[in-house]
């Protein structure tokens, strides 16, 4: 774990920060994102649609500037590539989905697949994913359903940082003071009953080429697991944690954390991969196209009293 220790005043460590690594802002001042909707396993929902999209995810992005465009699951690929090239980034949610058999992976398959050949040819493409969307991430990399289980549902935890976080894009440019409060206090909420040790991790040659370990956690039974991960050479991010959840949902039998510094990490997050999405230029052939497309096209549905979310988009 890296110790973020400075005797010289905040200020001055973190102006000596922004010269060694300068914040590179993307040009794009109208970015979006999309993301990924996923099929209802909960029957309770199944009244309101078969897929959606947790409101906090929506409100995630726009807090940082982005506008949202849901990326519905069984179109054709021709559809998803023409989408891809629409938009600025992708989010993979949290939930609850086979990481090889279902809709949302080969939909997520087919727009990482196209974020790889983008990027490799120097259209910059970021992807974030959230929880499941870390998992599904590792599987598509790995070709392997790589999990084990990890008891770390409804908790939240502080971050153990490693060495990578300081050279990494992800918190390179974070206040020395949010590292502190993200390593010391319990301000990342965890809702997963899977996630990948790092043994397993540096086992598998695909993974530990690609992606490079920023933080572990260690479950309820002392288990250690990946708890955020950063690609070596894509614009690709993977939290096991749910930064969305600190400003947005807010059932009081659940670990999300409000604190003020729970707020911060939340936004610094958000503001991070949305910069990420400023960087790439992709854009809807005309104004038409494009308001069609955003969320703005449909409602979303009260379900606190039903779920942890306190609403949700349904779709079809």
């Amino acid at each position: 774990m890296v110790l973020y220790t400075c005797t010289a005043p905040v200020h001055l460590y973190l102006l000596s920060f922004t010269l060694l690594y300068p914040v590179v802002l993307g040009k794009n001042e109208r970015p979006i994102i999309g993301i990924i909707t996923q099929e209802v396993s909960d029957e309770v929902f199944l009244q309101y649609g078969k897929t959606y999209i947790a409101d906090s995810y929506v409100k995630f992005l726009e807090s940082a500037g982005s506008r949202v465009v849901p990326i519905r699951l069984n179109l054709s690929e021709d559809e998803y590539i023409h989408l891809f090239h629409s938009i600025n980034g992708v989010l993979l949610p949290g939930g609850a989905v086979d990481v090889f058999n279902s809709s949302f992976s080969r939909t997520a398959d087919i727009f990482y697949q196209l974020a790889i050949k983008a990027s490799s040819s120097g259209n910059y493409f970021p992807i974030w994913g959230t929880c499941m969307g870390f998992q599904i991430l590792t599987a598509l990399t790995s070709g392997k359903d790589l999990l084990c289980k990890t008891s770390a549902n409804n908790i939240s935890l502080p971050l153990i940082l490693t060495d990578d976080v300081s050279s990494s894009k992800m918190f390179h440019h974070a206040p020395l003071e949010l590292l502190h409060a993200v390593a010391r206090e319990n301000i990342t909420a965890n809702f997963h009953h899977f996630g990948i040790t790092p043994k397993t991790f540096h086992a598998n040659e695909k993974l530990s080429t690609f992606y490079r370990i920023l933080s572990t956690n260690h479950d309820r039974d002392g288990v250690e697991f990946i708890s955020t991960l950063e690609a070596r050479d894509y614009p690709i991010y993977a939290v096991q944690w749910h930064p969305e959840v600190n400003r947005f949902q807010w059932r009081s039998d659940l670990a999300y954390p409000h604190s003020v510094n729970a707020i911060w990490i939340s936004q610094y997050i958000a503001n991070f991969f949305v910069n990420e999405a400023r960087k790439n230029p992709n854009h809807f052939s005309n104004t038409k196209e494009e308001e069609s497309a955003l969320i703005y096209n449909w409602q979303p549905t009260y379900t606190a009293n039903i779920s942890g979310y306190e609403q949700v988009y349904f779709f079809d």
